[in-house]
């Protein structure tokens, strides 16, 4: 079992930058894929960024690329995303997944409730 809780969002202006983090239980966090997710109103789930369990492979969606930096920290059962030069379009509720496979295929065995970003033009 993991639970995961995700913290750090808010509202930012177009242009600035937000950390977020997912914290998660559990003494397997190590060996677990995690990626985040967002949905913004009216729209679908999407992916956003995965990472593997050892950090060494990363996934990006085109949305994302070069603004977004996902990263894990094994030690502190921590998966962060760092939003740089964020634009409107980007506001969603941005959510953190585990899965021991992969969250790019299938629905991720474990979500958080999700944090709120918002981005003001």
């Amino acid at each position: 079992q993991v639970r995961l809780v995700e913290s750090g969002g808010g509202l930012v202006q177009a242009g600035g930058s937000l950390r977020l983090s997912c914290a998660a239980s559990g003494r397997t966090f190590s060996s677990y894929a995690m990626g985040w997710f967002r949905q913004a109103p009216g729209k679908e789930r999407e992916s956003v960024a995965a990472i593997t369990w050892s950090g060494g492979n990363t996934y990006y969606a085109d949305s994302v690329k070069g603004r977004f930096t996902i990263s894990r920290d094994n030690a502190k059962n921590t998966v962060y995303l760092q939003m740089n030069s964020l634009k409107p379009e980007d506001t969603a509720v941005y959510y953190c997944a585990a899965d021991p496979v992969t969250v790019l295929r299938g629905a991720p065995d474990y979500w958080g409730q999700g944090t709120q970003v918002t981005v003001s033009s």
